[in-house]
C-alpha cells in the first residue's frame, strides 16, 4: 500500500483556498491509486509513525506539499515523520514542500526565494502581495546535462513542464543527493539521493495534466527506478 502524507498545517484549512486543497489531496490520492495500480492511504503528517506504516503494510511513502513556513510547525508534531525520512528503507517521495519537509528532516536549510534584481521577465514568477517572489504556473525545468541519464528523466524532453507554486526552496542540497534539473528562479528543482530510493521535487509532479503529462511520467520512473512492489 502506498501512504500518502498531508503535509499541510491544520490552519491551511481554514484559509479561503482551504477546501479546494483538501479536494486536492483526494484527487491526488487516486492519482497515485491509478498510477501504482495499489491503494493509497492518505494521513496527516502529525498521525503518521513507524507503527501506522508497519500495520497498514506501506510500500512506499508519498509527501504533499504545504502553504506554511517549516517554523509554523510544532517540532514535536513533526519528529515522527522526521524520523521515518531519516531512517526508513520505503522508497520516498516529497512534492515541493513535501521536498523541504525532506531536507529539513536531513538538516538541510529552507530559505525564501530571492528577490530578482530589477524587474524580471521571467515568466514563472510573480509577487506576492507582500511584494514576495513566487514561482508559480505551468513552467519547463532545465534537466541536470551531468545525470542526464538518470532513470528518474527517462521518457521526458529536454524542457519538461511541471506545475510551480513555491516561494521557499533548498537552496543547497543535503548529504548524499544530487540535482537533476533547476530553474533561474530555482537552482534545485528535483534532487535523488545518491543511494536510498529517495526523491525531491520543488515543482509539483501530482499535479499533471493532459497538456502537460511530464509529472506522470516522472512519478512513474520513480516507482520504477525505486524498485517499488506493490506487496
Amino acid at each position: 500500500m502506498l501512504v500518502f502524507v498531508d503535509y499541510e498545517h491544520a490552519d491551511g484549512f481554514e484559509r479561503e483556498h482551504g477546501p479546494k486543497m483538501l479536494a486536492g489531496r483526494t484527487s491526488i490520492t487516486y492519482r497515485l491509486e491509478d498510477l501504482a495500480g495499489t491503494h493509497c492511504h492518505l494521513v496527516r503528517y502529525d498521525r503518521v509513525d513507524q507503527d501506522l506504516l508497519d500495520k497498514i503494510g506501506a510500500t512506499a511513502i508519498f509527501i504533499s506539499g504545504n502553504s506554511f513556513a517549516p517554523d509554523d510547525y510544532d517540532p514535536h508534531a513533526l519528529a515522527p515523520i522526521h524520523a521515518i525520512i531519516r531512517e526508513t528503507e520505503l522508497p520516498v517521495f516529497g512534492f515541493c514542500g513535501g521536498f523541504q519537509l525532506i531536507a529539513q528532516a536531513l538538516g538541510a536549510d529552507i530559505v525564501a526565494l530571492p528577490a530578482p534584481d530589477g524587474p524580471s521577465d521571467d515568466p514563472s514568477l510573480v509577487t506576492t502581495k507582500d511584494g514576495r517572489p513566487f514561482e508559480f504556473g505551468y513552467h519547463p525545468v532545465e534537466l541536470s546535462v551531468e545525470n542526464s541519464g538518470h532513470p528518474l528523466l527517462a521518457g521526458l524532453g529536454k524542457q519538461p513542464i511541471f506545475r510551480h507554486a513555491h516561494g521557499l526552496h533548498v537552496p543547497e542540497l543535503p548529504d548524499g543527493f544530487a540535482n537533476l534539473a533547476s530553474t533561474a528562479a530555482t537552482p534545485i528543482q528535483m534532487a535523488v539521493h545518491d543511494e536510498r530510493p529517495m526523491v525531491g521535487t520543488q515543482f509539483h509532479p501530482e499535479y499533471w495534466t493532459e497538456e502537460h503529462p511530464d509529472g506522470r511520467t516522472v512519478i512513474a520512473n520513480f516507482l520504477a527506478w525505486s524498485g517499488w512492489s506493490p506487496t
